[in-house]
């Protein structure tokens, strides 16, 4: 039995599956790999992995509809997923970060940087799995321990359970109400300051926790950035 980092390779192109799989067994990662999405998910669910790194255009389930999937599965909601792909414009960082990529990069990003990318968000998702406290404010519960959130409805208390991203932003937020974060603020503290991800990756996910929790919560401070209202 290995205690080492198990990581999910996910992509339809024979050599470059061999190539990822190849370097991260030699930084000492378990490796399992996957030619499609669908074949992906079998292997998820049967041995959660700690990180997948996902193509984008795949036969059977791309990469989104894959990561869509992935973030709809309670096992598998805050496994973080790193994008690699060919389609490297605004709009294809944007799909991804909106169906719950952690990070995206590009397919010829130096094999050097794609390794120090996995490792921060490796130590990210050891970070956030540290006991910590529950936070409780304008009728939201937020559960570190137990990565929900907790609202009460006309008398009745529902769970929400966010996407890990999503989840830590708001923690982040909510310890600080009504202090000002930039967005560089925000990446530094929420993503690290060693993960390669745009400011509008800052923006994507506020955008989604205002979708499930209202508008009201987050407040946009015009050219500077965000805070969690008091």
């Amino acid at each position: 039995m290995t205690d080492a980092p198990r990581i999910l390779v996910v992509d339809d192109e024979p050599d470059l599956l061999d190539l990822l799989a190849y370097n991260l067994e030699r930084e000492g990662y378990t490796v399992a790999t996957a030619p499609d999405g669908e074949a992906a998910l079998h292997l998820a669910a049967a041995t959660p992995p700690d990180l997948i790194l996902l193509d984008v255009m795949m036969p059977r389930l791309d990469g989104l509809a894959t990561c869509r999937r992935i973030r709809e599965d309670a096992r598998l909601r805050t496994v973080p997923v790193l994008m690699l792909t060919a389609l490297d414009a605004d709009a294809d960082h944007v799909r991804g970060l909106d169906v719950g990529a952690d990070a995206y990069l590009s397919k010829d990003v130096a094999m050097p940087v794609l390794l120090s990318q996995v490792r921060a968000l490796l130590r990210g998702a050891d970070r956030q799995d540290a006991p910590a406290s529950t936070l409780r404010i304008h009728g939201l519960e937020i559960s570190r321990e137990r990565y929900l959130v907790f609202r009460d409805e006309g008398g009745e208390r529902t769970s929400i359970r966010l996407p890990r991203k999503e989840f830590e932003l708001l923690h982040y937020l909510a310890a600080h109400p009504g202090k000002v974060f930039t967005r560089q603020d925000l990446l530094d503290r929420v993503w690290g300051r060693d993960v390669f991800v745009v400011d509008r990756t800052v923006d994507v996910h506020v955008r989604k926790i205002r979708e499930k929790l209202g508008d009201d919560l987050i407040e946009t401070v015009k050219g500077i950035g965000y805070r969690m209202r008091k």
